[in-house]
């Protein structure tokens, strides 16, 4: 039901009501749309950072990939002589 970092902190039910009931009280009604709004593109950014990051790995270590699998299909070729 709660989304896979709430049960990583392992919170409970009573302890998020606790949480949002506070920052209701902190940043009151109007407030709050702003800070989602906020963490929102925050989270997106970090996303899209990692997104990145990861797609730097994957063509740096490309060739290095496909020189791996060629030397597999010779193995398997030289396997499937014998």
């Amino acid at each position: 039901m709660f989304p896979s970092y709430i049960l990583f902190l392992n919170l409970g039910g009573g302890e998020v009501v606790m949480i949002l009931l506070v920052i209701l009280l902190m940043f009151g009604g109007k407030g709050i749309p702003g800070i989602a709004k906020t963490l929102g593109k925050g989270l997106r950014e970090f996303k899209d950072a990692t997104d990145g990051i990861k797609r730097d790995i994957q063509d740096s270590t490309g060739h290095i990939t496909e020189h791996v699998n060629e030397q597999v299909k010779e193995i398997k070729k030289e396997i499937e002589k014998e």
